[in-house]
């Protein structure tokens, strides 16, 4: 087994799947090691790695910029892309039973990429992002084609109250008839935040329906942010 793997491993994934759907989102223990989030953050500088660049107030996403990866992902990104889709994919498979639909997830990612290409999604969707003070990232769901896989992941990169102050990760979700509930998720370097991409199941007086969820970041305060998105699903 790799490092990372055996770090997902260790994780307490009864937990995480009881806080994801109690929530629609989990917290993780550190799973990437200073070190690791380093070498990352050091990667942004490095415009051959990445396929694009967004510059997000441009399209009136926020104040930032992200970068998403081209192939061959960088080592790490690519185990954490691998390994925690195993762990996903069966939660994931309960969530779409929970409110009456057919589709199943493969058990390995490779399997469920043959899947995107089916579609014409064959651009990885792993990204890095990038926020100076007075940064922010506007409410948003990461929809990239007809296939999207319910879950994502978000690591932080920088070490909060050192490199950056703010810039925490909010998750809002909207109900039926209901106002909004909102989330704010602390992040500390190398811990992840796993949570709903699109909806999520809660259970109503009939049966479980779908609650929309969006997510974004507040606004950095002081200094400079960066954090890594997994996303399960390709792009077109």
């Amino acid at each position: 087994m790799t490092e990372i793997e055996e770090r997902l491993a260790r994780l307490d994934w009864e937990a995480i799947e009881r806080s994801l759907w109690e929530h629609g989102c989990a917290l993780t223990p550190q799973i990437l090691s200073p070190d690791e989030c380093a070498e990352l953050i050091v990667l942004y500088k490095d415009d051959s790695r990445f396929r694009s660049r967004v510059d997000m107030a441009r399209f009136r996403f926020g104040i930032g910029e992200y970068k998403y990866f081209a192939d061959p992902l960088p080592a790490v990104v690519q185990a954490l892309r691998a390994y925690a889709y195993p762990r996903l994919a069966p939660i994931a498979g309960r969530w779409l039973e929970a409110l009456g639909a057919r589709e199943r997830f493969p058990p390995d990612l490779k399997g469920f990429l043959i899947r995107c290409a089916r579609s014409g999604q064959t651009k990885p969707t792993p990204l890095l992002l990038y926020y100076e003070a007075g940064g922010y990232n506007c409410l948003h769901q990461d929809l990239y084609g007809e296939v999207v896989f319910p879950l994502q992941l978000t690591c932080l990169l920088s070490r909060r109250g050192l490199d950056f102050e703010g810039g925490e990760f909010l998750l809002v979700e909207q109900r039926p008839r209901a106002q909004s509930r909102a989330e704010v998720v602390p992040l500390e370097q190398g811990e992840a935040v796993i949570f709903a991409t699109r909806y999520r199941p809660v259970a109503g007086a009939r049966g479980y329906y779908r609650a929309n969820l969006r997510h974004g970041v507040s606004r950095v305060r002081s200094g400079s942010r960066y954090s890594l998105g997994v996303i399960f699903h390709n792009a077109k």
